[in-house]
Parts: structure tokens; C-alpha cells; sequence
């Protein structure tokens, strides 16, 4: 009998979810049980294995790298199973290719381009799952997403990055023409538009003036707003100016809703991370959206 050297398979649930989140908090939550059983279920994998899937700072946990790649591998597992079983009890899951999107992107950047992917790949079905939060808190499979380099993203598996760059941008007119492309003094003097949030896992104002050179200059006029796609449509409406992404905000710039009002920007080159998930879909499929994201943001397109 080939007895392979398995952990008890029980603990599994428990790590892929708390890996999936990196909290114990939300495992417990998802599964139904407590946080203190989620807890001693990974201390027990962790014995077992004799490594340390997880560190603990200050109340929160991180995965460590065996923690990542062990939990790809089990997140993995997990899906195919549930895939298979529902195969068995006669279900159909679901076809096409999940792709998980940062609101913002999915709404001003993917959605204008999809038809291209499906002119390429025609018959191969795309469906898009937005949101705020990061991937950390999915609430289902996917096999590809897109989000900001840096924020919370578990188990998956970083696939390629992709650079950005950020520049002020407001509606044609707030900023009399003739004083355009304005100096970093005089843009400091105008009312700007910010997206704050905990934690602020994008770049601000304060930050962008640090990375032109200007880390002292205060703005003499801010609002703030707790959403990204608002700070677009306060931007488009007149009311002020905002940090504008190159490759969110390149379609409004085209349409005329948003213009660039100085010359300095912030390239960041790996500002875009693109990860493989977990869910058990076509591998063929999910290269052809995964090389077609690439070649997306390679560069800015020319329209």
C-alpha cells in the first residue's frame, strides 16, 4: 500500500482559507467555526510539518514563503476536488474564465478593451468580478486577477507585472488654458481631489509631491473620498483636480472627459500585479487571457 506522507487532510480547510485571507479571523468566518479553532488547526499543520506557515505581528498574520507555495498547492487541491465532486453529484460548474478586477480598472480600463480578447479568442467566455477590496477577501474563485502591486493578495500566484504611471488630470476648462501646463507650486494652489482610505494602499497626494521633488508643498484645498471611481467622477464633473492613473485614465483623456494639466508624472514600473488563481478552469484558456493582459499593458495603446 502506497502510503503517502499526507497531513491530516481535516487541517487543510482551515489554512487554505486562512491563507486565502490572511486573517484567522475571516477563515473562521467562511467556515463556520471559531478563531480559536482555526488558530490551533494551522498550529497543528504547522507541528506537523515542522515549519511555521504563518507569523503573527501585532494581531495579524502574514504568510511566510513556505506558507504562499504550500498554500497555492493546497488552494489548488481544494478546487479541483470541489470541481470534481460537483462533476460527480451531477452538477455542472461553471465554464469560461473568472477574472477578478479591481473596480476601478475593471470599469475604465478592461471593459473598454474586452471585445478585443474576444475577437482574438472568440467563444471563450469572460466573466468579471469587481471590487474594492483586495484579494484577500474574494468571496469565490478565479482564475486571473488584477490589482495594485502591494496590497494583500494570499495565496495567489503572481503571474507578471506591469509598470503605470501617475499624473494630475481634471475636466477641459477648470484650469484656464493659458496657464496650462501648470508649474507644481501652482498646481498645489489648486483644489485637489484625494482618495483616502486604511490602509492607503495607493499613492496620494503627499506621496506624488515627495516623488516630484516637492515633499514640503501643502495643498491649499483638498476633498476627500473613500472611492477611487469617485474621485474620477468628481474630476470629470469640475470640481477639481485629481491623480489619474495612465492606464485608468487614458480613455477619459481620449474621450475629452479629463486632461493631463502639468508635465511631471510618476512612472512606477511595477505599479499593476496580475496573478494566476486557484480555480480549477482551463489552463490553455486562462494562458490566452493571461498573455493577452500582458500584451494590454505592455504599453500604452495608441487609439
Amino acid at each position: 500500500m502506497d502510503r503517502r506522507p499526507l497531513p491530516p487532510l481535516s487541517r487543510l480547510p482551515a489554512f487554505e482559507a486562512a491563507a486565502r485571507h490572511e486573517s484567522f479571523t475571516a477563515a473562521a468566518e467562511e467556515l463556520g467555526l471559531t478563531q480559536t479553532a482555526v488558530t490551533k488547526q494551522i498550529a497543528a499543520l504547522e507541528a506537523d510539518l515542522g515549519m511555521r506557515l504563518f507569523e503573527r505581528r501585532n494581531r495579524a498574520v502574514f504568510l511566510t514563503e513556505a506558507g504562499r507555495a504550500f498554500g497555492r498547492v493546497v488552494g489548488t487541491a481544494l478546487a479541483d476536488i470541489s470541481a470534481e465532486t460537483t462533476r460527480l453529484r451531477g452538477g455542472r460548474a461553471a465554464g469560461g474564465l473568472v477574472l477578478h478586477c479591481q473596480l476601478c480598472e475593471a470599469f475604465y480600463w478592461l471593459m473598454p478593451r474586452l471585445a478585443r480578447f474576444h475577437e482574438l479568442h472568440p467563444g471563450l467566455e469572460v466573466r468579471v468580478i469587481s471590487a474594492l477590496a483586495p484579494l484577500t477577501a474574494a468571496l469565490e474563485p478565479f482564475d486571473v486577477a488584477i490589482q495594485t502591486t502591494g496590497r494583500p493578495s494570499g495565496s495567489a500566484r503572481l503571474a507578471f507585472t506591469a509598470s503605470d504611471e501617475i499624473f494630475p488630470v481634471a475636466a477641459p476648462g477648470l484650469v484656464p488654458p493659458e496657464t496650462l501646463p501648470l508649474s507644481i507650486r501652482e498646481l498645489a494652489r489648486q483644489p485637489l481631489l484625494s482618495h483616502q482610505v486604511l490602509p492607503q494602499d495607493w499613492m496620494d497626494w503627499s506621496d506624488w509631491f515627495a516623488a516630484v521633488g516637492h515633499a514640503s508643498l501643502r495643498a491649499a484645498k483638498m476633498t476627500y473620498f473613500d472611492s477611487f471611481p469617485l474621485v474620477l467622477q468628481a474630476a470629470a464633473a469640475g470640481q477639481g483636480i485629481a491623480l489619474g492613473w495612465r492606464n485608468t485614465v487614458s480613455g477619459l483623456i481620449a474621450d475629452g472627459k479629463l486632461e493631463r494639466v502639468c508635465d511631471e508624472a510618476v512612472f512606477r514600473p511595477t505599479e499593476v500585479s496580475v496573478f494566476r488563481g486557484a480555480r480549477n478552469g482551463n489552463h490553455t484558456e486562462t494562458d490566452a487571457l493571461l498573455s493577452w493582459l500582458h500584451d494590454e499593458l505592455a504599453e500604452p495603446r495608441q487609439e
